[in-house]
């Protein structure tokens, strides 16, 4: 089982205190959000940097690491899960890196549909802020651990319409959300992102330890606790001055 979707679940679990409950302490002690750290191809030392941060996973975003650079970043990371961008790769290369102790993988729509059925690696859909509302909902059947939205924007910040994206997705997808963020972010942003149902980020490539220590302080001053975070689609809320349609169809029936 991948350590990064059991992150997830972890995650997952302290967000949804029923109402009137107060949070578990192991709640409390979750982080409301988590930092994965974007990775270039080319400097290992960024790896390193994972480790000494303690972020939540790594990501290599390049396409098509070779074996050899990714073996070297799964020791540099230690035992911070990492994942790899696998576009475009056939089915025997992404076996590889699982092989060399690869976490996660994240891949977009025209991966081979074999992958879908590796259980022994966590397994991510990159989707595009355009992708079609009604593949968007099919995206529930798929076996896939969650979903990373693409940025691809020219903002060098949290825009309306990122927030918007989000909590479109959010609302549809029965699956964690992460958000590749186009920048390093204010506190202010992240606030925004985690209003907006977002589990995860990922942090652009070549930052700093300063500048991730910083943003992971920043999800953890974070709300602990529930958010509200999808609406149920089957759920009816009472209206005055009538019945709930189900209840009149009962009525009707025992008429």
């Amino acid at each position: 089982m991948s350590k990064f979707v059991d992150k997830l679940h972890s995650l997952s679990k302290s967000s949804t205190t029923p109402i009137g409950f107060h949070p578990s302490v192991s709640a409390l002690k979750s982080p409301a959000m988590l930092l994965i750290a974007g990775l270039s191809e080319t400097q290992v030392k960024e790896a390193k940097i994972v480790a000494d941060v303690n972020a939540d996973a790594g990501l290599i975003l390049s396409e098509g690491p070779s074996a050899k650079v990714v073996n070297q970043f799964v020791e540099a990371v230690g035992n911070v899960p990492l994942g790899v961008f696998v576009k475009g790769m056939s089915e025997e290369k992404i076996n590889e890196l699982v092989s060399l102790g690869c976490d996660f993988v994240v891949f977009d729509i025209r991966i081979p549909a074999a992958v879908l059925h590796k259980e022994e690696v966590g397994k991510f859909l990159m989707i595009e802020s355009s992708l079609d509302q009604g593949f968007v909902r099919a995206i529930n059947s798929l076996e896939v651990d969650g979903v990373f939205i693409s940025n691809k924007g020219e903002d060098s910040f949290i825009a309306v319409e990122h927030l918007l994206v989000c909590r479109r997705f959010v609302e549809i997808l029965e699956k964690p959300v992460i958000m590749a963020l186009p920048s390093l972010v204010t506190k202010a942003e992240l606030t925004s992102l985690w209003q907006a149902g977002v589990d995860g980020v990922v942090a652009p490539p070549t930052q700093s330890v300063e500048a991730l220590t910083e943003l992971k302080k920043m999800i953890s001053d974070l709300p602990k606790g529930a958010r509200g975070r999808r609406a149920k689609a089957d759920v009816k809320l009472p209206h005055y001055g009538g019945l709930v349609a189900g209840e009149e169809d009962e009525e009707q029936e025992e008429i």
